[in-house]
């Protein structure tokens, strides 16, 4: 088999690129001057695949502006050399090239009715999330793909964190607490009973609808009970949540597992800071071995609006690296795809805040076992 190699296209390669656009596609041709003007763009990429010196196919990337997406608007391969697996070779090095930028996602769009197309995609690990009905000149719809092509290479410079999914709903502070405390002691069993134990522990009973979620307070309590030094910061005094129950008698029990939680933590070397956690107290956290979980609004992730827990393990100059335990497996989600989730600096500073108005910043600092404490009574499970 003829050796391909990859290179960026340039101005002198349009004509090559023309012919061969008009001998793979009828409709939604890419014209000369389009060519052009995505050379001619910094931002996005034009992959070429030679063989023996001859144009064999490309790849177009779009590198949208201001967000961490990367689209193939368009692969082509020659007729002649199909089925030699070029067509993943120009989507793999087009994923590389992205990744290099720091593009977190690819996104593509394919025909419905181009089954080879979407087998390869399917077999990349690419996972539909979408259909665009009309998309196409001759009014054919087109299936809407990504994949997750950045991912965090564990180093020396931060403990290296485990995963492990929720397994029900309401128990993603249960789930983040488990993994940073896994991270700085490798005994400590990661299992749905003691997840569930967690959640006995530290639930605040109610929270907009449904079984109630876990707060800081009773978090960082469910550390110190399993003999791991412990910190919480918290921007509001008070009862957290409230707000999100309109029943008065629901408000009260909130109030008193409050109150229950704070005279628990006074019994504690639990420290309590009512400041918002840095960016950068984070990273000397990670950097000093021990592991924050942080409440985060998953509008940035889903565009809903609900407090979520999740596990930071890393920090970089571009991104914090996130375990999020909840794996919507009906999406198409996997372990691998939630696990050292980049997210943008800038994206989670608006990302841990929880509220509108008055928002809430919450998180809970797991340090290493303590030595010699007993558990204080009346929580443990």
């Amino acid at each position: 088999m003829t050796r391909t190699t990859f290179r960026n296209a340039s101005l002198a390669d349009i004509d090559a690129l023309v012919a061969l656009e008009n001998r793979c596609f009828r409709d939604d041709r890419i014209s000369r001057r389009s060519f052009r003007r995505f050379i001619d763009m910094p931002r996005d990429r034009l992959v070429l695949a030679e063989q023996g010196g001859e144009l064999a196919g490309y790849s177009l990337v779009l590198m949208k502006a201001n967000t961490r997406l990367a689209r193939i608007y368009s692969i082509a391969v020659a007729p002649e050399r199909r089925g030699e697996g070029l067509g993943e070779a120009l989507v793999r090095e087009s994923e590389r090239q992205a990744a290099d930028v720091g593009r977190i996602l690819m996104r593509l769009e394919v025909r419905t009715d181009n089954h080879g197309a979407i087998a390869l995609y399917e077999r990349l690990g690419y996972r539909q999330f979408g259909t665009l009905r009309d998309y196409y000149e001759d009014h054919g719809d087109a299936l809407r793909f990504e994949r997750r092509i950045l991912f965090y290479e564990p180093s020396a410079e931060f403990p290296e964190v485990p995963y492990y999914p929720q397994t029900t709903d309401f128990t993603c502070g249960p789930a983040s607490l488990l993994m940073a405390m896994a991270a700085v002691a490798h005994d400590q069993s990661l299992t749905t009973l003691e997840e569930l134990r967690i959640w006995r522990e530290a639930t605040t009973i109610f929270m907009l609808a449904g079984h109630g979620g876990c707060g800081p307070h009773g978090l960082a309590l469910a550390a110190w009970n399993r003999g791991y030094n412990a910190t919480a910061w918290i921007s509001q005094e008070g009862p957290l949540f409230r707000e999100t129950v309109r029943n008065d008698d629901k408000k009260r029990v909130l109030e008193l597992v409050h109150e229950g939680f704070l005279h628990d933590i006074g019994q504690t070397g639990i420290e309590l800071h009512h400041d918002p956690l840095t960016l950068e107290e984070i990273e000397r956290a990670l950097r000093e071995g021990q592991v924050p979980v942080i409440l985060i609004s998953t509008w940035q992730l889903n565009r809903s609006r609900v407090p979520h827990w999740v596990t930071v393990c890393a920090v970089d100059e571009q991104f914090v690296y996130l375990h999020d335990p909840e794996v919507d497996v009906e999406e198409g989600e996997t372990i691998a795809d939630n696990q050292y989730l980049p997210v943008d600096r800038r994206i989670f500073d608006r990302m841990s805040r929880y509220g509108r108005n008055q928002p809430l910043q919450a998180a809970v600092i797991v340090g290493p076992k303590r030595t010699g404490d007993a558990r204080i009574s009346g929580t443990s499970a």
